[in-house]
């Protein structure tokens, strides 16, 4: 299947598949004319990887998971090495929430010392 095919049956933009390409996780073969040819397989693996980026982890971290991706992940037993992968991911995004609470804590202390709002109200 074509790059439009494939992005179609996985709800997916052509250009996250060409990342996906160039990350090395999904791979396709040249037609003559130079487009790129899918195999069917292609679908599963494609829903699995954006499975991984919807629950937070990133390519790199998808990587680790090369094995698998082209079965049904979600039933398949976790490995050790795949669970510290989401561990250390969880990690990352709560520091991250962590820094993003205190930034605005410290805008909003620094919007109230400011006095009364010139503009649109702030809790």
């Amino acid at each position: 299947m074509r790059i439009g095919e494939l992005a179609r049956a996985t709800d997916t933009s052509a250009r996250a598949l060409r990342h996906y390409e160039q990350a090395g996780l999904i791979s396709s073969d040249r037609a003559a004319n130079g487009y790129r040819v899918y195999d069917e397989r292609a679908v599963v693996r494609v829903r699995n990887i954006r499975r991984f980026l919807t629950a937070g982890l990133t390519l790199d971290d998808v990587r680790v998971f090369l094995p698998c991706l082209d079965g049904d992940v979600a039933a398949a037993p976790p490995s050790e090495k795949g669970l510290q992968v989401a561990r250390d991911r969880l990690a990352v995004i709560d520091e991250r929430i962590a820094a993003q609470t205190e930034a605005r804590d410290r805008l909003e202390a620094a919007l109230r010392a400011a006095g009364p709002a010139q503009g649109p109200e702030f809790p």
